[in-house]
């Protein structure tokens, strides 16, 4: 590949913010699943390859709500839509600027926040996603 050609598939990348999903925000109450597709992970839905376990707390619902705020925006997540019980953040990668959709769902009875991130295009993430949410867990536990 020529260089003119490799640097207008760069510029063509830089821009890859992709389209809302639809799929973002609870259904009937819960996350929803991974397409199937490897650039997706989740804990609402156990028996799917992109499982993932939910964050778990000991403290107060509340407490944890707002620490996992914090843990967020400390990890480079800029929050979208935020309220009690439901928190969708996006980040966006340093180089081509892809953008992933980090939703998470507070279950206060159960001491456990729902996780779901994934990719907005493409098929393969190189586990970018489990590692957000591996680093968001380690962060979430030790503030």
């Amino acid at each position: 590949m020529g260089r003119l050609s490799l640097l207008l598939l760069m510029a063509l990348l830089a821009g890859c913010g992709g389209r809302v999903p639809e799929t973002l925000g609870l259904q009937d109450g819960r996350l929803a699943p991974c397409p199937g597709t490897p650039n997706c992970v989740g804990s609402e839905y156990p028996q799917h390859d992109s499982h993932i376990e939910a964050l778990r707390f000991d403290d107060a619902p509340a407490e944890a709500w707002q620490r996992l705020q914090r843990t967020v925006r400390e990890d480079g997540g800029h929050i979208e839509q935020l309220n009690e019980r439901y928190l969708w953040a996006t980040w966006r990668s340093r180089l081509f600027r892809f953008v992933d959709d980090v939703e998470f769902r507070l279950e206060p009875e159960r001491r456990r926040i729902e996780v779901r991130s994934a990719s907005r295009i493409g098929h393969w993430d190189l586990g970018v996603n489990r590692e957000r949410i591996e680093r968001l867990r380690a962060r979430f536990r030790h503030p």
